[in-house]
């Protein structure tokens, strides 16, 4: 295999410079203890910082106690949710690496029997009460599905969750932030009109439907300033969401393009993935092309683009402009030195472990080998 030239060429987001193109996108991996990140986590991390990663972004990071699908999933709401952090960010940095937070809330997609939320003691919250359809927490008896939420009274109380989670990732060392905006979470079910159903300034028309999404993106630019992106995944499907085409398009056209004049450092476009396409009375996710419809719009934002992405897709793609960079993801799980193989020419040959993926320690985690170089 030849070596992906334009993929391995530095790249400036925001205020830093990427060393090449291939990013590791966000996975959550079950492996913190308590929401807290540990020293397994910093292995992981710095493996994948010395496999070449030109930017890694973290597991989504739950900026309050929630009861997640996926138990074990870090925080970032107190003192030593940032030391620990710290450590992390400190060990990538010192790696080579740059590396940045995703903040993540799950709004209606949380359960009420789960650990976290019943130690958070607050109600499943959403833009509206409506639960998602499907759902299976399977870490819970029966594995129950989602439940109805409460609908949120002020989103203004959540943004400022965002901010300090912001905050608090600075103080942790983050390189930046990546906003999640897409996979049916909170920012997503205020987007899409199948899950937000209010008559208030916060729902309705587009540009209410898209006020909660931006107002979080303003307020954390405010304290990252340029370091600051966003993740969407128009196609829908997962966690129930999903509108007709003509609605997605011009939805997410107007969210991405006012996204835009914040100057962010890159939007990731999430292509269609049939894993992310749950059958209920149809197949719920609007499947067209991400790139042909949104990849154009951006002026002031690297644009960037995940799911079922090759690296010799990858290189068409930047070579062509149409995008600035490839998010990978499941390949770097048992990949740790994927983007030095790439560059290298060396087979992507280790099995994924499946038995892995929840397990609680590193197996499957921190075990798979690197190539010899």
């Amino acid at each position: 295999m030849v070596a992906e030239k334009v993929l391995f060429t530095p790249l400036q987001i925001g205020s830093i410079t990427l060393k090449n193109r291939i990013g590791m996108s966000a996975m959550t991996r079950n492996r913190a203890l308590q929401t807290y990140p540990n020293d397994l986590l910093k292995e992981y991390y710095v493996q994948r910082t010395k496999g070449g990663a030109g930017l890694i972004v973290s597991e989504g990071i739950l900026i309050t106690r929630q009861g997640t699908e996926w138990p074990n999933a870090p925080g970032i709401w107190d003192e030593k949710h940032i030391s620990e952090w710290k450590k992390i960010t400190d060990a990538v940095h010192e790696a080579g690496g740059k590396m940045y937070a995703q903040l993540w809330h799950v709004g209606r997609v949380a359960h009420p029997d789960a650990p976290e939320q019943k130690l958070a003691g607050t109600p499943i919250y959403a833009p509206s009460a409506i639960a998602a359809r499907g759902g299976k927490y399977r870490f819970l008896p029966g594995e129950p599905g989602n439940v109805t939420p409460t609908e949120i009274d002020d989103p203004k109380q959540f943004i400022e969750l965002y901010k300090q989670a912001a905050i608090n990732a600075k103080a942790a060392g983050f390189d930046g932030v990546e906003i999640q905006g897409g996979n049916g979470y909170l920012i997503h079910q205020f987007l899409d009109s199948t899950s937000n159903k209010r008559s208030d300034e916060w729902g309705g028309n587009i540009e209410n439907r898209a006020k909660f999404g931006l107002e979080v993106l303003k307020v954390v630019v405010e304290v990252f300033g340029p370091d600051v992106a966003l993740k969407v995944s128009p196609n829908g499907g997962y966690n129930d969401v999903g509108m007709p085409l003509q609605e997605t398009l011009d939805t997410f056209s107007y969210f991405i393009t006012e996204s835009d004049k914040l100057g962010l450092a890159y939007i990731t476009l999430v292509q269609y993935h049939p894993y992310f396409d749950p059958v209920f009375d149809v197949q719920r996710a609007t499947k067209h092309d991400v790139i042909a419809a949104y990849a154009h719009l951006p002026k002031h934002s690297k644009v960037f683009v995940n799911s079922l992405v090759t690296a010799e897709v990858g290189e068409e793609l930047v070579a062509s402009g149409k995008v600035s960079g490839i998010f990978i993801g499941t390949q770097w799980i048992n990949h740790p030195d994927l983007a030095k193989r790439i560059e290298h020419g060396k087979p992507l040959d280790n099995q994924l472990n499946f038995m892995g993926l929840n397990s609680s320690g590193e197996e499957g985690y921190t075990d798979y080998p690197t190539a010899v170089y």
